[in-house]
């Protein structure tokens, strides 16, 4: 099965199998592949696990 990474609002991510329909709120990342290459892809960029107005301002 093939999946996509999606993220919401918050930076928050997900796998979502390929050829559904995304769910509102969320969008495509841009990763597609087998889970664990999407999980692994997760792993990587979601460094925070805070929703985005939890996290300190930066800058």
């Amino acid at each position: 099965m093939v999946f996509h990474v999606v993220v919401n609002h918050e930076d928050q991510y997900s796998i979502w199998p390929a050829g559904r329909e995304i769910p509102p709120g969320w969008t495509v990342e841009g990763t597609r592949g087998s889970k664990a290459e999407c999980i692994s892809r997760i792993e990587e960029i979601w460094t925070d696990m805070r929703p985005r107005s939890l996290r300190p301002p930066t800058g």
